[in-house]
């Protein structure tokens, strides 16, 4: 009796030994495939699988993409790859597994590579296709120049002195000086992330890339003064109108507006340095405290 209660007990020691292997099995298979969902970074295994090793100026001339870009699916694959003492890029042991899902196509079905519906939406959110489009930036340029002019324009009719993250009310200062300080505010969060990005990550070079997916994340907060002297207006046709009601409903879409523009602000920085969307959000996320900490100084938040 005894022995078979130390034989039932084995075998389900076992069988949870080759659940937990399955289930790690899965879940390396899942990650492995959202990895090769993006067409790039398929095609960099499969070069590197042939090739076994290969330099970056003439992987990024193999793919035709921009220096960001390719910075960007490599940081992606960072796991799977490695550099050797040239500097050349080479699968590793994960690598070469990754590259053999992909040549034998052993990636169970149910786990499926249809977009979601939420992958849609996240692509949207944080303006990836735009974002991906700039690696010519300068097709570009132009609209990050038009957003952060129309910027400038609707905060100096608004009154509204803007400090980057935010805007203050009823300002003292003259509208020339209001735009010139909305232009010059985001041209300094460009310098800011070109330096940390070269401090902190390493990655040296595409500056027009980034100033203009810098700009183009400006584009929320750039349209938040058109909406700032609308919001009477609209709730006048409502017949909502109330001063309290008028402050509180410009708070809320003020405080959206700058969670958008931290994402976007993020996704600049993964686009314009090739960073993982992880370290962009770092990126982001150390501007905008920043921000904050300079306006404590200052004395503007009581």
């Amino acid at each position: 009796m005894r022995i078979k209660i130390l034989e039932d007990l084995n075998n389900i020691h076992i069988t949870s030994e080759s659940m937990e292997r399955r289930g790690n099995l899965m879940e390396d298979l899942s990650r492995y495939y959202t990895l090769l969902k993006d067409p790039t970074r398929r095609k960099i295994i499969e070069i590197l699988g042939v090739q076994e090793k290969i330099g970056f100026k003439e992987l990024r001339e193999s793919l035709g993409l921009g220096v960001g870009t390719v910075y960007y699916h490599l940081d992606m694959l960072s796991d799977f790859l490695e550099q050797d003492k040239q500097r050349k890029y080479r699968l590793n042991a994960k690598g070469q597994m990754l590259y053999r899902v992909l040549k034998e196509g052993s990636v169970p079905a149910s786990l499926g590579i249809s977009e979601t519906i939420s992958h849609r939406a996240a692509k949207w959110l944080f303006l990836s296709p735009l974002f991906a489009l700039t690696v010519k930036p300068l097709k570009f340029l132009p609209i990050s120049f038009a957003i952060l002019i129309l910027g400038a324009y609707g905060a100096s009719i608004a009154r509204l002195e803007p400090a980057l993250f935010f805007y203050f009310e009823y300002s003292n200062r003259s509208p020339p000086s209001i735009a010139v300080l909305f232009i010059f505010n985001w041209i300094g969060l460009f310098l800011f992330a070109e330096a940390l990005a070269n401090i902190l990550f390493k990655r040296f070079g595409n500056d027009l890339q980034l100033f203009t997916c810098i700009g183009l994340a400006a584009l929320p907060l750039a349209a938040f003064p058109y909406i700032y002297v609308t919001v009477p207006t609209f709730l006048e046709l409502l017949n909502l109108y109330s001063w309290e009601l008028v402050e509180n409903l410009r708070q809320v879409i003020l405080i959206i507006l700058q969670i958008w523009t931290l994402l976007l602000v993020s996704a600049a920085a993964c686009y314009g340095k090739g960073l993982r969307l992880d370290k962009g959000i770092i990126l982001g996320l150390t501007a905008m405290y920043l921000n904050i900490a300079i306006l404590f100084i200052l004395g503007r938040f009581t």
